[in-house]
């Protein structure tokens, strides 16, 4: 089975901050797929943690006000004979038949592991990251454990708490959600008391949240990477940041205009030292190693044109990176089939109980008695 022949669900949407350019993804990865004649359907992930079937051929503008009109309610049951399945009359349900999902689910639970851990236990293969690599990319401090600890070049990043301590260099600092993607909820402050009040007063970083220095000599420079069909690297890319947020590259510099990240404003080559360059690849392809890439995904670097640093690593980018693949070229069909066909190629996780065949139930006695 091929990305050819195969029943091709893209699922987009949920429960995130990013539920609205996924939105913009999902659906250029359906047209694309639709025009070329594969056999595909939409599952729309609402605000509300509900799935939807939606025409393939959906716009954009169907989203706005939540639920497009005619879409069909859909439940993921994990388990035996889990999957995706269509409600019916009288509470009755019945298989959505497919054979993978592609995953254009940014930021929150879509790209955690959250939504790759519930494919899993339901039996259902999908591109993108595994769980662990998943959870790996969405973890800002321990990606940067893992990078730095492979001898790659990183800001020092820390976690930051009520009672962290000042550090030892002068402000200003950085300060990220220690889970999540995009730029959302980062901020830059001048001293470490602001960092620190920072904390009650955003609330994505509740769950946690990193700082590190700020570096205003730095600026944005990106590479995709992918290990399917064979591991390959796209042209170096350098984000442009827009007036509203000069000190950072901002979520709306990224994705607010009518192709999301696809129609974000760039310079595409980069237009760096080549030795650079070479390094910046060289560090992506390590990067992809560490965090067990699968799909594609953008490996972002911060730089002053001669020294570079590895920021993160996005596991699900904005339109899929599509618009990287220059050099070498990669059309977009080409690229999604790539994924569809890296999934394909991997039977769905299928749990064991071998070995709890009941030996220490029957040895174990009374629960009262190990008590006592």
């Amino acid at each position: 089975m091929t990305a050819m022949t195969a029943a091709i669900a893209v699922a987009f949407g949920g429960p995130s901050p990013e539920h609205d350019v996924s939105i913009l993804t999902g659906l250029q990865a359906a047209h694309e797929l639709a025009r070329a004649g594969r056999h595909v359907s939409c599952l729309y992930w609402s605000k509300s943690g509900d799935w939807w079937r939606v025409r393939a051929t959906a716009e954009p503008a169907e989203f706005v006000e939540g639920v497009p009109t005619g879409a069909d309610p859909v439940r993921l049951v994990v388990g035996e004979g889990g999957g995706f399945q269509l409600g019916g009359r009288f509470g009755r349900t019945r298989p959505l038949e497919l054979d993978v999902v592609v995953n254009c689910c940014h930021g929150g639970p879509g790209e955690d592991g959250s939504l790759q851990a519930a494919l899993d236990l339901a039996g259902v293969r999908y591109t993108g990251p595994s769980v662990a690599g998943a959870a790996l990319g969405m973890d800002k401090l321990a990606f940067a454990g893992v990078v730095s600890a492979a001898g790659l070049p990183v800001l020092a990043r820390q976690p930051l708490t009520p009672h962290w301590r000042d550090p030892e260099h002068p402000g200003p600092y950085i300060v990220k959600p220690r889970f999540g993607g995009s730029s959302i909820g980062i901020d830059v402050v001048e001293d470490a008391d602001t960092a620190r009040a920072r904390l009650a007063a955003n609330p994505h970083l509740r769950r946690g949240a990193v700082i590190e220095p700020y570096r205003p000599d730095l600026t944005d420079l990106n590479v995709a990477v992918r290990r399917w069909p064979v591991p390959s690297c796209s042209a170096v890319e350098r984000p442009l940041r827009g007036a509203s947020s000069p000190e950072i590259l901002g979520y709306a510099d990224k994705y607010v205009g009518a192709e999301g990240m696809a129609g974000a404003p760039r310079e595409l080559p980069a237009a760096i030292d080549d030795e650079l360059a070479h390094r910046l690849v060289a560090a992506a392809s390590a990067v992809a190693e560490l965090c067990m890439v699968r799909g594609v995904a953008r490996v972002d670097f911060l730089s002053d044109g001669t020294t570079f640093y590895v920021n993160e690593i996005n596991t699900i980018p904005g339109s899929l990176g599509r618009y990287l693949w220059i050099d070498p070229e990669v059309p977009f069909l080409e690229l999604l089939d790539g994924l569809i066909d890296e999934a394909l190629a991997a039977p769905a996780v299928v749990h064991s109980t071998a070995g709890a065949d009941g030996t220490v139930l029957r040895a174990a006695g009374e629960i009262a008695a190990k008590l006592g």
